[in-house]
């Protein structure tokens, strides 16, 4: 499970955890002091032969997909929230998604979520829209 950032506090970061699958998350900025000391400002890992990282701050929309793949170059996709508006973007085989958020959507249309698979060398993201 991945979650980009906003968690607020520890008990949210506890009922996540204990969900089951493993959790990777990074610090949003809304997040509280304890829950920003146990968690990365980023991270990378490597699914299914593909390098994919999860940040929550990727900066203006301007220029977003080219700034995400100079900090990340050995990565296939970046993961990112803040905005909490849903997108997803590809160039040349390099891909940005921001899932939204299933709880405050702010100026989102809807609540959302993501879903990313990674097979054969290959990430695909899907939107899920929850209302």
């Amino acid at each position: 499970m991945l979650h980009a950032g906003d968690i607020a506090d520890e008990a949210a970061l506890e009922e996540m955890a204990a969900l089951g699958p493993p959790l990777l998350a990074v610090a949003g900025n809304v997040d509280l002091p304890e829950v920003r000391s146990r968690l990365p400002e980023e991270v990378c890992w490597d699914s299914a032969g593909v390098r994919i990282c999860l940040v929550h701050d990727a900066g203006p929309a301007k220029g977003r997909l080219r700034r995400m793949r100079q900090r990340f170059p050995d990565a296939a996709a970046v993961v990112f929230g803040h905005s909490h508006m849903p997108l997803h973007s590809e160039e040349d085989g390099f891909q940005i998604f921001n899932p939204g958020s299933p709880t405050q959507r702010r100026r989102a249309p809807r609540h959302t979520m993501g879903i990313a698979e990674a097979e054969g060398g290959r990430v695909r993201f899907e939107l899920i829209a929850l209302d």
